[in-house]
């Protein structure tokens, strides 16, 4: 997999921030694969594989947290203590009202860093 390291010199200085990282661009551009490799920089740096909540709605594994209520308590029963998380959520579009969970999270959780295409 090639590197996107023009895009990810771009975001990486975003990583902990409690900005929200919106990767938007045309269908199959690499927005999945740029997610993945920031991902895979986190492990590299000794992120704790329970503090990466990654949700792909494409996959049918998570379709039931379609329902935005049902994917907001989800990510908060992932967040167990103050250490900092990070949320991807891949093709966010899929739920309705999921702005609601995005404003929810932030306003709720002060130690969530979160990335959604």
């Amino acid at each position: 997999m090639l590197k996107r390291e023009l895009y990810l010199s771009r975001i990486r200085g975003f990583y902990n921030s409690d900005l929200i990282k919106i990767l938007v661009g045309i269908r199959r551009c690499g927005k999945s694969v740029i997610l993945q490799q920031i991902i895979e920089e986190l492990r590299e740096t000794s992120i704790s594989e329970d503090h990466l909540v990654y949700i792909n709605f494409e996959y049918i594994e998570f379709e039931e947290l379609q329902d935005y209520k049902k994917l907001n308590q989800y990510i908060k029963e992932r967040i167990k203590d103050d250490s900092l998380y990070y949320a991807f959520l891949d093709e966010i579009q899929n739920v309705e009202s999921f702005e609601k969970v995005i404003n929810s999270l932030r306003a709720s959780i002060p130690n969530i860093s979160i990335f959604i295409t």
